[in-house]
């Protein structure tokens, strides 16, 4: 079973979103589950039973539709040779158009990332998504603690998604001039302060991380000898204690610590989407640096190096807000791709109908539109390179955005015209 990489997991993701807004006028939408290894006859057969039962609908529109879905569904499983590998989702009903009173049924076959357990047959007023959700979860959390005398953070790592979620400072002085007994009684006096502080700090992560089933494991980190004095001094619930699996130093403690803590645990995160992800954009940036040749950003340039199949590695960023359309000629063969954001997708169609072709004068259209991401996707599938989509979850996600267009990628070779 091949695992999903993070081109398609983006692309479900979307489909997901998009089904999970989508509700019937009344229980008339379709949900279908088939595991892998059940037969399509019998899948069909069952279909056939779930029609007879749906003909005592007592609402003829009601009845009308789910019975058109459930042959709808049942025309698409005769095509196929046999259930996918994973099994199949399919998502089947009529859908109320622009909050007009028409609907439209309409059709979505999905291949599962993991297969699918049951066989499931479900009819609502809404899709039932949440078994394909859950396959789509990171399976596992890993802990952060920060800490040194001045502030603390606590933080949770689950796949390309870090939240902070407890920041505290301790009030403890870090200095004083006093001498003599006034400074033994300071020290203690500080001393005390520091373990009222990681006292407080361990309450708040046993209560944190305790309740989290999903807990692979925590780091600690922080500057000084802070982060060991808390680690040793029996702060800290003896069950969560056990799931310490570092204590690291870093320079900053606080947000910026944490950073610096992920940073620095490469080696124990390694598969985790979110230094995956600052991984993918620093070689990119070290390549630019560098002047390697092997560099590329914005999406007229990434394009023509994709195109001439130099592209390694094809990094999008998933807040890219374009849209690829072709404009096309039906009369000579005219055709011209743009891009355009997708704020403009109306206005522009409307301006496509008022121009007309430079070959022969006759009327244009738009007869594709599809996300630049997706456009860009599958010609980086075209000529075997590596697709990663990148979230702006992490400082170098943000850069990618910001700087760079929202389109990079790394080379296999220099270009003819670079060299």
């Amino acid at each position: 079973m091949a695992k999903y990489d993070s081109f398609e997991k983006f692309k479900l993701e979307r489909e997901l979103n998009e089904l999970s807004s989508k509700h019937g006028f009344h229980t008339e939408l379709i949900s279908l589950y088939i595991p892998p290894g059940k037969q399509l006859s019998e899948a069909i057969n069952n279909l056939r039973q779930e029609y007879g039962t749906s003909t005592n609908i007592k609402s003829k529109s009601t009845r009308q539709h789910v019975l058109d879905a459930i042959t709808i569904i049942t025309q698409r499983l005769k095509m196929m040779k046999s259930v996918p590998e994973n099994g199949l989702a399919i998502f089947c009903g009529a859908i109320p158009q622009n909050g007009q009173g028409t609907e439209k049924m309409e059709l979505y076959p999905i291949v599962p990332p993991e297969p699918v357990h049951v066989y499931l047959y479900r009819c609502d007023n809404k899709f039932h998504i949440d078994p394909l959700k859950d396959m789509l979860k990171e399976p596992e959390t890993y802990g952060i603690v920060v800490i040194d005398r001045s502030e603390s953070a606590i933080a949770t790592l689950r796949g390309k998604h870090l939240e902070v979620i407890k920041k505290s400072t301790s009030g403890v002085p870090s200095k004083h001039t006093a001498g003599g007994q006034s400074q033994r009684r300071f020290e203690r006096l500080i001393e005390q302060a520091a373990h009222e502080f990681y006292k407080r700090v361990g309450e708040h992560a046993n209560e944190i991380f305790l309740n989290m089933p999903d807990l692979k494991g925590i780091l600690i980190g922080g500057a000084g000898p802070s982060k060991e004095k808390f680690t040793e001094g029996g702060y800290l619930n003896y069950q969560v204690q056990q799931k310490i699996l570092a204590v690291i130093d870093t320079g900053n403690s606080g947000e910026e610590g944490i950073e610096e803590l992920i940073e620095n645990s490469s080696e124990l995160l390694k598969g985790v989407r979110y230094t995956e992800e600052k991984k993918l954009v620093q070689r990119f940036l070290e390549h630019l640096a560098k002047d390697t040749g092997l560099a590329a950003y914005g999406e007229k340039e990434v394009r023509e190096r994709l195109n001439q199949s130099a592209v390694d590695t094809l990094l999008v960023s998933e807040a890219l807000d374009t849209i690829r359309v072709t404009v096309s000629c039906t009369s000579c063969g005219y055709r011209r791709e743009e891009t355009i954001r997708k704020a403009e997708q109306a206005s522009y169609q409307q301006k496509v109908q008022n121009t007309y072709c430079p070959n022969c004068n006759s009327p244009l259209a738009v007869t594709d539109m599809k996300p630049t991401i997706d456009d860009l996707g599958e010609l980086a599938e075209k000529t075997n390179a590596k697709v990663e989509i990148i979230s702006t979850e992490t400082e170098e996600g943000q850069e990618l955005k910001e700087g760079f267009g929202g389109v990079a990628a790394t080379l296999r070779f220099r270009p003819a015209a670079s060299q």
